[in-house]
C-alpha cells in the first residue's frame, strides 16, 4: 500500500513530463505573463488585443520554426530578419509595377530559398561557421532590399494582397491558421519522418551522424533552405500585414526567433527542441511586446528582457545538460 502510495506521485510527474517535455518551462513562463498582462492592463484581453497578438506571434512564429531546425542541427542563422525585409520588398516592388498577385508572391518566396540555399552551401560544402555564414548574409540581403527599394517605402499595393494577411477565416485571422498549419507540419517532420531524424542526429554528432549513413551536407543544405523560405514566408505575409513593402522590416528579428526557440526548450547545441516549443516561445516573446506597448514600456527595456531570457534559457538548457551527464 505503501509502496503504491508513494509511486503515485512518481507517475503522474513522469506523465507531465513525457507529455510536455522541454516544453513545459515555457508553458509555465507564457502562463505566468498571461496573468500578470490580464491583471496589468484591461485592454490585455479584449478581443481586438488578442486578434492583434495573433498576428505578431504568427510572423514570429513562422520564422521560428526555420530558425529551429537549424538550431537542431546546432547551427544558427542570423539573416532571417533580413531575409524577411528582402522577400517583403520585392514582392511589394513586383506589385507595385503591376505583377499579378500569386505570381509576385512566387518570386518573393523563392527569393528566401535561393538565399537559404547559398546559406546552406557554404555551411555544408565550403565547411564556414554558421555565425559568420548568416552574419554576412544579414548584412548583403539589407543591403540589397536597400537598394532596391532606395529605403523608401513600396506602396500602395493592391487591396487583395492586403486581405491575405488581414483577412479572417471562421472568425480567427488568417495569419493564426497559416501559423498553425507551419506547426503542425514542423512538428510532423520533425517527430515522424526520416528527415526529422536525420536532423538530430546531425546536431548530436555530425561525423557519427555521417558515419551512420546520413547525408549531412544535403540535410543542411535544406535545412537553410527550409529556413530561407520560412523567413520569406514572413516576410510577405508582413508586407500584406501592412500592405506595403518596409526598407527596415525584420530588424532584430533574428534575436526574436532565436528567443522563442531557446525559450520554447531548444538547446544551441543542437539536437533539442520542439515546433511547440519554438510556437510557445514566440508567443512568448510576442506577448512581452505586445504587453510592452499596452503598458507604454520603453521598446530598448523589452530588448533587455529578451535578451535575458536567452541567457537563463541557455545557463538552464547548460544546467540540466551537466546533471544529466552527473546522473550517467
Amino acid at each position: 500500500m505503501t509502496e503504491t502510495a508513494k509511486a503515485e506521485p512518481e507517475e503522474r510527474i513522469l506523465t507531465f513530463g513525457n507529455v510536455f517535455g522541454r516544453d513545459a518551462g515555457g508553458i509555465v513562463v507564457l502562463l505566468v505573463l498571461a496573468g500578470a498582462m490580464t491583471l496589468a492592463s484591461q485592454q490585455f484581453l479584449t478581443g481586438d488585443n488578442l486578434a492583434n497578438l495573433a498576428r505578431q506571434v504568427a510572423i514570429f512564429g513562422i520564422i521560428a520554426v526555420g530558425q529551429l531546425m537549424v538550431i537542431i542541427t546546432a547551427g544558427i542563422d542570423l539573416s532571417v530578419g533580413s531575409m524577411l525585409g528582402l522577400s517583403g520588398c520585392l514582392t511589394a516592388e513586383l506589385l507595385f509595377h503591376g505583377m499579378n498577385i500569386p505570381l509576385a508572391i512566387l518570386v518573393g518566396l523563392l527569393s528566401g530559398v535561393v538565399v537559404g540555399l547559398v546559406n546552406g552551401w557554404l555551411v555544408a560544402y565550403a565547411k564556414l561557421p554558421p555565425f559568420i555564414v548568416t552574419l554576412g548574409m544579414l548584412g548583403i540581403a539589407r543591403g540589397v532590399v536597400l537598394v532596391l527599394t532606395d529605403a523608401a517605402t513600396v506602396q500602395p499595393l493592391p487591396n487583395a494582397f492586403g486581405e491575405i494577411a488581414n483577412g479572417t477565416l471562421l472568425g480567427l485571422p488568417n495569419l493564426l491558421w497559416l501559423l498553425i498549419v507551419v506547426v503542425a507540419v514542423g512538428a510532423f517532420v520533425l517527430r515522424r519522418t526520416v528527415f526529422g531524424r536525420y536532423l538530430y542526429a546531425i546536431g548530436s554528432n555530425p561525423e557519427s551522424a555521417r558515419l551512420s549513413g546520413v547525408p549531412v551536407t544535403r540535410v543542411l543544405l535544406a535545412v537553410y533552405a527550409i529556413a530561407g523560405l520560412l523567413a520569406a514566408v514572413g516576410g510577405v505575409l508582413f508586407a500584406s500585414r501592412l500592405n506595403a513593402g518596409i526598407p527596415t522590416a525584420g530588424t532584430g528579428y533574428e534575436l526574436n526567433a532565436i528567443a522563442a526557440c531557446v525559450i520554447g526548450g531548444a538547446s544551441l547545441f543542437g539536437a533539442k527542441g520542439t515546433a511547440m516549443g519554438a510556437a510557445v516561445g514566440a508567443l512568448i516573446v510576442a506577448t512581452l511586446n505586445n504587453g510592452g506597448n499596452l503598458l507604454a514600456v520603453n521598446s530598448f527595456y523589452l530588448q533587455i528582457i529578451i535578451g535575458l531570457l536567452i541567457l537563463v534559457a541557455v545557463l538552464f538548457d547548460q544546467f540540466q545538460t551537466r546533471r544529466a551527464a552527473r546522473a550517467g
